[in-house]
C-alpha cells in the first residue's frame, strides 16, 4: 500500500458513487475523509473499509459551506498530506421551468457548482506548496447539454465543468492534475431504479439486462485510472457509459 501517508477526501460520498470512489482508493492505501450531509450515514462505509485493514474517517458536511469545506479540507491535510480531492456531490432534480422555483434553482446551484468551487479552490491552496495533486470534479450528462426539465441541474453541472476547465488550466502547469468525469448514464444506485420502475414499472426493473446501468465500482475504477495517469498523457475531460447507452 504505496499511498499509506496520504489523504483522499471524498466530498459527496454517497451510499453508491462516492462509497465506492472511497473504498477504490483506500484499497490502495489511502486515508480517507469522507464528507457527507448527515454523516452518521457513513459508519457501514467508515465500518467496511476498516474490516478491510484501510482506514477512513466520516464527517457531516454541507459542501455550500465555505467554513465546512474549509475545515474538513483542513483536517484531512493535518492526518496527512491531502493527495486526491474528489467533488462527487449530485444534486440532480427535475421540474418544468415554470414550477422550478427561484429557492430550487439557487440551492442547486450552490450544491452542484459553489461548492465545487470552495472545494477545488481550497484543495489547491493545499496541494499547491507541495507541487503536486490530483483534484477531480464528477459531470453528469447534463454538464454537456440541458435537457427538458433539468435547467437547474444542467446549469449547475456545466457550471462546474466552465470552472472546472479553468481551474485545469491554471493548475496543470504547476503540477495539478485537474479532470473533470462525465458520467452519461444511469448509475445502479436505488434512486435510478426507483425511478425506471415508477416509470415503466416492475417488469421493465426486471428486465434489465446485465451491465445496462453503470456499477458505482465502474466509476471509482475510473477515478483510479485518471489518478494513475503519467502527466505526459493526463486527461482532462472523460465520458463514460454503459455499451447500451444510446449518445
Amino acid at each position: 500500500m504505496a499511498h499509506r501517508h496520504a489523504t483522499v477526501a471524498v466530498i459527496g460520498a454517497g451510499d453508491f458513487i462516492g462509497a465506492a470512489i472511497a473504498r477504490r482508493f483506500a484499497a490502495e492505501g489511502f486515508i480517507v475523509f469522507a464528507g457527507r450531509r448527515n454523516g452518521e450515514k457513513l459508519a457501514p462505509l467508515v465500518d467496511t473499509i476498516a474490516a478491510a485493514g484501510g482506514r477512513a474517517e466520516g464527517r457531516s458536511l454541507d459542501a455550500r459551506r465555505e467554513e465546512e469545506i474549509n475545515a474538513f479540507l483542513q483536517e484531512a491535510e493535518a492526518t496527512a498530506p491531502l493527495a486526491v480531492c474528489i467533488f462527487n456531490v449530485g444534486a440532480n432534480v427535475s421540474f418544468p421551468l415554470l414550477d422550478t422555483t427561484e429557492r430550487v434553482f439557487r440551492k442547486v446551484w450552490e450544491m452542484g457548482c459553489y461548492g465545487g468551487f470552495l472545494a477545488g479552490r481550497e484543495a489547491a491552496r493545499l496541494m499547491l506548496p507541495r507541487g503536486e495533486g490530483a483534484i477531480f470534479f464528477t459531470g453528469a450528462t447534463a454538464s454537456l447539454r440541458g435537457a427538458v426539465g433539468f435547467s437547474a441541474f444542467a446549469a449547475a453541472k456545466a457550471g462546474l465543468r466552465a470552472m472546472a476547465q479553468s481551474a485545469a488550466r491554471e493548475l496543470w502547469p504547476q503540477n495539478i492534475h485537474v479532470a473533470h468525469l462525465v458520467i452519461d448514464a444511469g448509475v445502479d444506485t436505488a434512486w435510478v431504479r426507483e425511478r425506471l420502475r415508477a416509470r415503466e414499472g416492475e417488469a421493465a426493473v426486471a428486465a434489465l439486462p446485465p451491465d445496462r446501468l453503470m456499477r458505482p465500482e465502474a466509476v471509482g475504477d475510473a477515478y483510479w485510472a485518471l489518478y494513475t495517469q503519467p502527466r505526459d498523457a493526463w486527461t482532462f475531460e472523460q465520458e463514460i457509459r454503459p455499451y447500451g447507452e444510446r449518445w
